[in-house]
């Protein structure tokens, strides 16, 4: 069983960030571990951003893999955390949603739109 911890307030239920990222987990196989998805405020977001990408300014969301390898990701492990910012997101479930896939490997940013495709495609179930 995949166990998500919510973290912080935001105008989502808890209940519907653990199917989200349940189903965007799914959707690489990935069905037991654990993941937090915290929601934090704008100066938080600009902190960990500047931190850990080198960018001074606040986003919507950053993803933190932790049990990545080269060969992929093992399917039972901690897989990491996943970090909104409600003031900077227009849309909290496509934010849960594109945080996890990131946590499961894919990334927007080198593929050829399959990830983005597939965030649409799971936010109409």
């Amino acid at each position: 069983m995949l166990e998500v911890e919510v973290i912080g307030a935001a105008s989502i239920a808890p209940a519907e960030v653990e199917r989200l990222a349940s189903l965007a987990a799914a959707s690489a196989g990935i069905s037991d571990g654990h993941l937090a998805v915290e929601f934090v405020d704008d100066q938080r977001i600009r902190e960990l951003n500047g931190s850990h990408r080198g960018k001074d300014a606040v986003t919507d969301v950053l993803s933190f893999p932790i049990d990545e390898t080269d060969e992929g990701f093992d399917p039972v492990r901690e897989l990491g955390d996943v970090v909104i910012c409600a003031a900077q997101t227009e849309d909290l479930r496509e934010a849960v949603v594109h945080g996890v896939l990131h946590l499961v490997g894919m990334d927007h940013e080198v593929d050829d739109g399959e990830m983005l495709a597939l965030q649409r495609e799971l936010l109409t179930w």
